[in-house]
């Protein structure tokens, strides 16, 4: 098969990276639909999904990080005056 050369472009190479990106966007979209649904089905079954995507978020993480963000927000609320006086804040 040749590949035509236009501009320097070789055309038969660029829609066979165009037609493989535009796939994987196509599964990427199945997928977040996917995820959404099951957002869904643990809402409608009463769970609360604002908190679910923040566990996924904090399991993504790994344990020193964890750590190190929420000894950070520990600090920012007591700044704030937004933890209890007995909350030690890790410093």
């Amino acid at each position: 098969m040749s590949d035509d050369v236009v501009g320097g472009v070789a055309s038969n190479q660029l829609r066979a990276f165009i037609e493989r990106i535009e796939r994987l966007e196509e599964e990427k979209k199945t997928i977040a639909d996917d995820i959404k649904d099951v957002y869904g089905e643990a809402k409608a079954m009463g769970y609360d999904t604002k908190v679910l995507r923040k566990v996924v978020s904090i399991r993504k993480l790994d344990q020193n990080e964890r750590m190190e963000q929420e000894a950070v927000l520990d600090t920012y609320l007591a700044a704030l005056g937004m933890l209890p006086p007995d909350t030690p804040t890790g410093e």
